[in-house]
């Protein structure tokens, strides 16, 4: 490290020793542990409480309002530096939104209060001919990459701000960032939730420590509830933005690959909902060597960021239709000016995946990478899959996987599709005689194929053209394309009334 880079250093910790001393921190004897067993206790004084209702919130009981608020004011974006024209020939440049050297010092701030993930070799890499690394930022305390803007973020805050507390809205991987960190940092915290919020996902608020309230019946119920509450109350109403400690926060991400993947080629980064993290990645990874590829991954059902790089501007509102259950809220995000302008400045190129590559992409998580991802953490690798990214073969890629917030039975289900997107399960229809052994030998012809029968479902015809025959339904199981197609062409062979059902 050179003398500057020293003095830098040196600069900041006196800074965040002088922070840490305040009642706002609770980081100050290096890395804090994985969590506590429990629900911890919340930081609410009782008194305070007057605010939301009546006072049988304390029993742990969730009361829900129908009332709805309107007119409450929006959170308005922090506006980017103006363009100072000196004179008519000569224009000042736009000084840089997001500096290398704000990204620095939120990596030194949230050291201790954040894990270094681990940013490991893949098991795909020979399978699709380039070297991918892994960022694992699913394996944060709340299985998220937001917790590093969060974290950032509120140890911005002012004590007086920290003294009061913070609102959050939303059931979302910021909102559980901001609750989790916010608890550490001993700073009162609220979530507003919809009445339609899982019992589970307000389970793991409470044990965090922050104080739930239920409060409408949709997101924009407690949204607005929120804003009104921060308003009349003086909290902080939180929501994911574009401010530049959150983004630089989250550009923390871009430094830890650099210094963990030498010789580095491309860092394939997903962008749904708010943009920060591609922005401030790719920040980080540019500032260290710009001939870094960054690549954008967005859901092929909604192209925020493709579509307003193509109009030159961020699109407000944009039409789009993806998957609610897949990718959250995306259709209430918007794209603000200082990250478009990061966006395209920085970022070398954005594709747009299908939902189907993406469920794909986490089954191969689940058999290869042992682990479990929600379809945005699986976006980067989603796109290799498919060969979007033919240029990278033979280079060395690392691909942030950035959360993996997805309750289970969903996951269930996301797999079981991904197995027959995978050409791995099907499913036919055979009609088959009246006759003593037809049932057996089909099953027979299965078994000699060496696949697994999962289902199978037996009925007579009604109609009169078929008379003395049965339909058959059968779903079944392979081990690969190979093995599918295969089992296809032996089928068709015997059984020429065969029928595929579709996918």
């Amino acid at each position: 490290m050179n003398f500057a880079a020293q003095l830098f250093y040196s600069n900041l910790t006196v800074k965040i020793k002088a922070s840490q001393d305040s009642p706002g921190c609770s980081y100050k004897c290096g890395p804090v542990s994985n969590g506590t067993v429990g629900r911890r206790p919340t930081l609410i004084e009782p008194e305070r409480l007057k605010d939301f209702g009546e006072e049988d919130l304390l029993n742990g009981d969730v009361k829900v309002y129908d009332t709805k608020v309107v007119g409450a004011p929006e959170i308005m974006l922090m506006d980017p530096p103006k363009i100072r024209r000196v004179s008519e020939f000569r224009i000042v440049a736009r000084p840089q939104y997001l500096r290398f050297e704000d990204i620095s010092a939120a990596a030194f701030r949230i050291q201790s209060g954040i894990q270094k993930t681990p940013c490991t070799y893949s098991r795909l890499s020979k399978q699709y001919g380039m070297e991918i690394y892994l960022k694992k930022e699913q394996l944060h305390y709340t299985g998220s990459v937001k917790e590093r803007g969060a974290l950032y973020l509120l140890t911005s805050l002012t004590q007086e701000q920290q003294r009061k507390g913070v609102i959050v809205a939303t059931d979302c991987n910021f909102s559980m960032a901001v609750a989790h960190h916010a608890v550490e940092l001993k700073i009162p915290v609220f979530v507003i939730m919809p009445s339609c919020c899982s019992s589970p996902r307000l389970r793991i608020y409470r044990d965090y420590g922050a104080m739930v309230i239920s409060y409408g019946s949709t997101s924009h119920d407690s949204q607005n509830h929120a804003r009104h509450l921060a308003k009349e109350n003086g909290y902080l109403y939180l929501e994911e933005d574009e401010s530049a400690a959150y983004l630089a926060g989250l550009g923390t991400v871009g430094m830890e690959i650099y210094e963990q993947v030498p010789k580095l080629d491309a860092v394939v980064v997903p962008a749904a909902g708010q943009y920060g993290l591609l922005a401030g990645t790719a920040a980080a990874i540019k500032h260290l060597n710009s001939r870094v590829l960054v690549i954008g991954i967005e859901p092929e059902g909604f192209p925020l960021l493709l579509q307003s790089l193509k109009t030159d501007g961020p699109i407000k509102d944009m039409h789009g239709n993806p998957n609610k259950k897949l990718y959250g809220d995306l259709m209430e995000r918007s794209l603000g000016i200082n990250t478009f302008q990061l966006a395209k400045k920085l970022v070398d190129k954005v594709i747009s995946v299908s939902e189907e590559d993406s469920l794909v992409a986490m089954l191969r998580f689940q058999e290869f990478e042992r682990s479990t991802v929600d379809t945005e953490g699986a976006m980067g690798l989603a796109a290799i899959l498919a060969g979007q990214l033919p240029e990278l073969r033979g280079k060395k890629v690392a691909v942030v996987v950035s959360s993996a917030n997805m309750e289970l039975e969903l996951v269930r289900q996301c797999v079981d599709r991904a197995l027959v997107l995978d050409d791995r399960v099907s499913k036919f229809s055979v009609q088959l005689g009246e006759w003593p052994g037809d049932m057996a030998k089909l099953l027979d012809v299965l078994s000699r194929e060496d696949v697994r029968l999962l289902d199978v479902c037996h009925r007579r015809q009604s109609g009169k053209s078929d008379l003395f025959k049965a339909k058959v339904e059968c779903v079944v199981e392979t081990r690969d394309k190979t093995q599918s197609a295969q089992l296809r062409k032996t089928l068709s062979e015997r059984y020429p009334s065969i029928c595929w059902l579709d996918r």
